[in-house]
């Protein structure tokens, strides 16, 4: 208790209703894949406007912790050398079961996040999985 004197939490009301926006393709949901099959690499990719940039930067670092909460044990962000305004997020969780279940994490209070990504980029992200295959020795 006396050390939540000094290390209180912050006042916010989160809205942690489920938001299902996360839709999988038909041949993916429908993946005979075995869930504990692992581990999975997402990559996203944007493609971002030059003077929109630094906002896009801004927005998508909020994924990091999304990502962190719902599963994933590394995530990144990375600038395509050759073609400045193409952008790659990427995030690994241990499973194909456990990326399965990020899609069903999602919260409202995700939503604001989401927004601002969107709104920073041309078109729509486009998004890859990618699982390691068993090797056989």
């Amino acid at each position: 208790m006396i050390l939540g004197l000094f290390f209180a939490l912050p006042d916010v009301d989160s809205d942690v209703t489920p938001w299902i926006h996360w839709k999988l393709s038909a041949d993916l949901s429908e993946s005979p894949t075995n869930l504990s099959a692992g581990p999975v690499l997402v990559t996203v990719e944007y493609d971002v406007a030059p003077e929109q940039v630094d906002k896009f930067l801004h927005a998508v670092r909020g994924y990091s912790r999304i990502r962190r909460r719902d599963g994933a044990y590394r995530w990144g962000i990375f600038q395509d050398m050759e073609k400045p305004g193409l952008f790659l997020e990427t995030f690994l969780t241990a499973s194909w079961g456990e990326h399965l279940r990020q899609h069903a994490r999602a919260t409202q209070a995700d939503r604001a996040i989401e927004e601002a990504v969107l709104n920073s980029i041309l078109g729509s992200p486009r998004v890859s999985h990618l699982i390691s295959p068993k090797i056989h020795r």
